[in-house]
């Protein structure tokens, strides 16, 4: 039996000590907004917060997890999907495929936390996630204007669906 507290509650159930924390998660308590990626913890798909860290959940066995740790998953980010970082997501159009989105915005998330004012070096080595559809540019355009409370980057114009450039 292990015991997780995931997105403010403490859940038990049945899984091996030696089970990642990705399968636990997606498995034994179906949120499966948290991605499996690549198993080795290099392309950041599976990070989540443990206590505010971004955390590679794919490598991270739940015994290594203290019952007084937090975990934080995508779905609890912000619930309502108004958590800064979100907002900029959608509004710059970040995503193309998706599929690396929960963890990247996670990571984004916990640097905006430590650094609410990043720089471009805070960036590069806080967001060592890996999108294979590129759009770095737009990562960065989206955390920078998070952190000024804007949809609008000066030195990134955004083309969106709609039409419309931000």
């Amino acid at each position: 039996m292990a015991t997780l507290n995931v997105n403010g509650a403490v859940r038990s159930f049945d899984a091996e000590p030696d089970t990642p924390l990705l399968w636990a998660l997606r498995e034994q308590l179906g949120l499966t907004g948290t991605k499996y990626g690549c198993g080795i913890a290099a392309c950041g798909a599976c990070t989540v917060h443990i206590d505010g860290v971004p955390t590679r959940s794919c490598v991270r066995p739940i015994s290594t997890i203290q019952p007084n740790e937090k975990i934080v998953t995508i779905e609890a980010l912000s619930p309502r999907g108004d958590h800064p970082i979100q907002k900029a997501w959608v509004a710059l159009d970040v995503p193309q495929c998706g599929y690396c989105q929960s963890g990247m915005v996670m990571a984004a998330a916990a640097l905006l936390k430590e650094k609410p004012n990043p720089t471009d070096a805070d960036i590069d080595a806080a967001m060592s996630n890996i999108c294979r559809c590129g759009t770095y540019n737009r990562v960065r355009a989206a955390i920078k204007a998070a952190a000024q409370g804007s949809t609008k980057n000066a030195g990134l114009a955004i083309q969106h669906t709609d039409g419309s450039v931000s």
